[in-house]
This record gives structure tokens, sequence and C-alpha cells, in this order.
């Protein structure tokens, strides 16, 4: 019923495949000038940045929204949910878009690559935007020390390690879906007919075969390596400060990372560094507040030039 083509909407952009560190991602892209590399989280795609595409590509930006490796209408590879070969998809799709570097913003698991891609990659990151995310570290850490608080939040994460948890995710035509979302929402946004046709999107995309088991892999990887060589190295990596301009913007009412532990992310920044909380914003600011955060990676960018 559902295949790559569900992934594709129509717009004020342009729809195509570009092939990346040994994989095809689908992008949408709209305008020219300084490139921004938008990466979006789970359970969505590409269509989260709806509202930011044409506004970058009016004030004279290359705006391009990627499906991340495994979601919409990009590849669903067997392997490659590891943070190294994300982080380095994040890089290769730069490159083979003609760019020496870019800007990027990413939301949630999108958010979490760029830290990535910053620390390990830090001369490919012109500056880097993360909403509704913390620095992969700190999100450990939370895991570990705030069992009521963030251990609590994250129950998802513990249930996406179950075998086959990828088809309760596509159950009852993905109700699992909208009920994560509903919860991480903020109040204001999920009364309204947008979040409604949002939510109905993701719905639709994330039962495109193999797509609902490759989004939660990324999710898996962490908690298999955690004790093994490859978790210790990805932690030493991550423990060096990054020069990269950072940017964090989160939701006063985000149940899913609280605010607490995203704050701390500024320990592992040395360059240029803001932390702002929006009130009355849950989980998923670009599409709550789509207004304010326009106006902050606005700000943001014109500092960079």
């Amino acid at each position: 019923m559902f295949d790559d083509s569900t992934a594709l909407r129509e717009g004020p952009w342009r729809h195509r495949f570009v092939d990346a560190n040994g994989s095809r991602f689908h992008i949408a892209e709209a305008g020219t000038g300084p490139m921004v590399l938008l990466l979006h989280g789970y359970p969505e795609f590409w269509w989260s940045w709806r509202n930011q595409i044409p506004y970058l590509a009016e004030r004279g930006y290359r705006a391009v929204a990627v499906d991340l490796r495994g979601y919409g209408a990009s590849d669903k590879t067997p392997r490659g949910y590891d943070a190294y070969t994300m982080a380095a998809d994040v890089t290769g799709l730069i490159r083979v878009l003609g760019e020496r570097n870019a800007a990027v913003v990413g939301h949630d698991l999108g958010g979490i690559l760029g830290f990535a891609a910053a620390a390990f990659h830090p001369n490919k990151i012109r500056s880097l935007m993360v909403l509704g995310a913390a620095h992969p570290l700190r999100q450990r850490a939370a895991l570990a020390v705030d069992p009521r608080g963030q251990l609590r939040a994250s129950a998802h994460l513990l249930a996406f390690q179950l075998p086959r948890w990828e088809h309760k995710v596509t159950a009852h035509d993905a109700r699992k879906v909208a009920e994560l979302m509903w919860r991480w929402a903020g109040p204001t946004w999920r009364e309204t007919a947008d979040f409604r046709t949002y939510v109905r999107a993701c719905r639709d995309v994330i039962q495109i075969p193999q797509a609902s088991f490759c989004a939660l892999e990324a999710f898996r990887w962490p908690f298999r390596t955690a004790a093994g060589l490859k978790g210790r190295r990805f932690v030493r990596l991550l423990q060096r400060p990054t020069p990269v301009p950072t940017l964090q913007l989160h939701g006063a009412n985000d149940t899913c990372v609280l605010p607490r532990t995203a704050q701390g992310s500024g320990r592992y920044i040395y360059g240029r560094y803001e932390w702002h909380v929006l009130p009355g914003v849950g989980h998923f600011p670009q599409q709550e507040a789509p207004a304010t955060i326009n106006d902050e990676i606005a700000r943001w960018l014109e500092w960079k030039k």
C-alpha cells in the first residue's frame, strides 16, 4: 500500500535523489546560496521542515531537507545505522551536493547526528542548530542519573530494544506513531489541523516497507555497543569539545528530551554557543513555533556570515 512515493509531498521545492556515502538519499530543496542542511527526527521524515524550506530559500539560502538513511524515500540499507556512518552521511551529502561545508539544522535524531558530525568533522559544519535534542553524552548520562525524569521519559527507547518492536510500531495503521507524537507535542499544536495532517503523513511514511525496522536500528546501536570497543571509542570522540558555533533551542514542554537533560550540552562546545528555552513549546519546535524558529535560524545564519 505504501512505497517511497508516499514521502514525496508537493510544495515550493524540488525532489531529487543523490548518492552519498554508499547509499541513495532523497532530498527536497529550494533556493540558491549558502547551503542549510535540514535533518529530521523520529518518527518523521523530511517534511518536518516544510515551514523552513521556503523561508530559507526566500532569504537567499539553499535549503536542503533530507530523508535520513532508512527513512522516507531514502535507501533502507541492511546496516549503517551506527553514529559513525550516519554522521558520515551528513558530510557525504554536503560534498555530493557540491559544497565545502554547510550550516546544519537538526531536530531530535537529526540533532544528535548534528552534534556527532560537528565533533567528527568540524571543518564540514559551518554552524549547527539543534532543536529538541541533547548532546549524546548528556542524554547517556541523564538516562543513568535521572531515573524519575529522563529515564522515564525515554521508556520508548527501552521498548525499541525488544525484538520485532518495529511491527508493533506499524500495527493498527501505525497507531503508536500517533501516540508518541501526541505525548511529545506541545498542548497548543496538538489541537490543530496541522498536527493531525502531519501525524497522518508520518503514520503513512513509517509504513513504507522496512522503514520502521531501519528507523529503530539507529536507537538500538548505542545500547548494543555501550560496553564494547565501538561504544567506548564513540564516547572518547564526543568528549572532545567542538569549535562549531552551536545554537540550541528547546521546548519548555518537551516530554521526550527534558530541558534539564539538554541544557548541559554546551560543555561540549568551545565555539560560540547559545541556549534558549521556548515557552509553551513541546518536542517539535520547528512545527509548533515556525515563525520563532525561522527567525532564530536566520539570526544564527546571518551572524555566521
